[in-house]
């Protein structure tokens, strides 16, 4: 089964993930290529001083010197690239001069005939023509349990809205946000220790493990779809300042 993979130049996170899912695949599954986005933790494409503006005055001082000190320290460390980890594996990076849904994208991607598209971060919307152009579908790793927590952050809304357990869904792309069936789903207990930054690292391994699980049953082609119902839907958007206070009045913690 030939992969290509959509994910983000993120330097907190993926590397380390990318490397434990392709250390995890199945014999038969093989990454054939990755396309690789500038990085946007956020859902939203911003210069980077805009990103540094946002932080700031959404999210407070701390906040900013923590992640903006981690930040420089994994930007000088390899293993927290995800180009290198990719090099390291052989495998050819894609760096689409357009979006995605450009023509000029859609052909350099289907040159390297893959049979399934996995998103992990994409950080682009993926019309009509992204999704059909494996045979097999394009899957996407959402860190909530869908229906409910649609949209950007969720470790930061189920943590702030005090549930007691959240998880990963691994789902296929449809034209919605997040609206499509769900092949996979493994929960996570929330309890009262449990940081953002913990939450993340936590789903963000067990979404790695969601998604070769989801290889395997698309290779079985022995799967029961679970129904991504919008009558139970709830989504969420990037938090203001606000809801970050709230957030710790609550007694919530980033890290």
């Amino acid at each position: 089964m030939r992969i290509i993979l959509l994910t983000q130049s993120d330097p907190f996170y993926l590397a380390e993930n990318i490397q434990y899912l392709l250390s995890k695949l199945p014999p038969y599954a093989q990454v054939v290529a990755t396309v690789l986005f500038d990085v946007s933790p956020f859902g939203k494409r911003e210069s980077f001083l805009r990103k540094m503006k946002k932080t700031y005055s959404v999210f407070g001082l701390r906040f900013f010197i923590h992640y903006g000190w981690t930040y420089v320290c994994n930007k000088l460390n390899s293993s927290k690239d995800v180009a290198s980890v990719l090099e390291k594996y052989g495998i050819p990076i894609i760096r689409l001069e357009k979006g995605i849904n450009h023509p000029d994208s859609l052909a350099l991607i289907s040159s390297y005939n893959p049979d399934l598209l996995i998103s992990i971060a994409g950080n682009q919307i993926f019309k009509r023509g992204v999704i059909e152009l494996a045979p097999k579908g394009c899957l996407n790793l959402h860190t909530a349990l869908l229906p409910k927590y649609r949209g950007l952050m969720p470790s930061f809304w189920v943590l702030k809205n005090e549930e007691t357990e959240t998880g990963v869904s691994v789902f296929f792309v449809d034209e919605g946000i997040d609206s499509g069936d769900i092949l996979v789903q493994k929960r996570i207990p929330i309890d009262a220790a449990t940081t953002q930054q913990g939450l993340i690292k936590q789903s963000k391994r067990m979404g790695m493990d969601a998604i070769v699980e989801a290889i395997e049953l698309i290779y079985s082609g022995n799967y029961q779809l679970i129904p991504n119902d919008d009558e139970q839907m709830s989504y969420y958007s990037f938090p203001t300042r606000d809801d970050v206070r709230e957030f710790y009045r609550k007694g919530k913690r980033f890290y």
